[in-house]
């Protein structure tokens, strides 16, 4: 459920990257305070505001007394804590409201545990995302713009904004462009087979491109499973009422399958199942 929180150790101060969903905080706070070892925690950046990236905020800022830096481009919705565009209740997630000490732009740049970090714009999964480069290290810190096998979902596609499969392939050509030994994703282990990350990802979206059905049922089964995670289970026949109170199930349902509520409750279990995502014992929906 969590994105990969990155902690950067300057000695004596660290600085966080993401912090994951705020059902995990207990155990962010625990990891951290295991891993700072009595050192200060003195900035929180986020790569972009989704609920699995800026859940934890809340709990660390109360904890630590953090500066929480985010991308310009998200300021707007987390000052109003607008629940549509961060896609809250739309999305059947949640997360604790926090406020922001400062913004950071494409091009910004940062000092964080003995390097030089770029700030670099990564739309395409979330507009107004941004990646850290050291160049110095060659690492690249991706949030969720490139991951071992692909990267996040497109979300302006899926809601009928065009030119989220633009974006996505000028984030992946600027990567592309970079002197990277190692990538520390927003979600998996960090890889340094950069090349060919980039090659599954560029076919990946090829294969969207052509197809835009197949992004909308990638994105429906990722969509439960993490629902399934938060809740840990549900009864079988309770998911259709599921389907239906979180309205992005039937958004992307009607723009791109035009299923029956039965026949996307059905393929959803059968697909996720046979993935080995879910389990379904004696008519309950449980999180593999």
């Amino acid at each position: 459920m969590s994105s990969n929180n990155i902690l950067i150790d300057d000695g004596d101060a660290c600085a966080l990257i993401d912090s994951g969903y705020h059902a995990h905080a207990t155990q962010t706070l625990l990891l951290l305070q295991h891993v700072l070892d009595g050192k200060p925690l003195v900035r929180l950046i986020n790569t972009h505001c989704h609920s699995d990236h800026m859940g934890g905020n809340a709990a660390l800022q109360r904890a630590y007394g953090c500066r929480i830096s985010i991308p310009v481009g998200e300021a707007p919705a987390i000052a109003a804590w607008d629940d549509a565009a961060l896609m809250l209740g739309y999305t059947g997630q949640s997360a604790e409201r926090f406020s922001y000490d400062d913004t950071l732009s494409a091009g910004d740049r940062l000092l964080l545990g003995g390097l030089e970090w770029e700030a670099l714009a990564a739309p395409g999964h979330d507009m107004h995302a941004l990646i850290f480069y050291s160049r110095a290290a060659r690492i690249l810190i991706s949030g969720d713009a490139l991951w071992e096998n692909g990267f996040g979902l497109i979300f302006p596609e899926l809601f009928g904004q065009a030119g989220g499969y633009a974006a996505t392939r000028v984030t992946l050509e600027a990567i592309s462009r970079l002197d990277i030994a190692t990538v520390i994703p927003g979600h998996g282990a960090p890889f340094g087979n950069v090349e060919r990350a980039l090659e599954t990802s560029f076919q990946r979206l090829d294969a969207y491109e052509r197809d835009p059905a197949k992004l909308a049922r990638h994105a429906l089964k990722v969509m439960l499973s993490f629902s399934l995670m938060i809740q840990g289970r549900m009864t079988l026949a309770g998911l259709p009422q599921f389907l239906a109170t979180r309205p992005i199930y039937g958004d992307i349902n009607r723009r791109f399958l035009h299923l029956s509520e039965a026949e996307l409750g059905e393929y959803l279990v059968r697909d996720l199942e046979r993935a080995g995502a879910l389990k379904l014992e004696d008519g309950w929906l449980l999180a593999a």
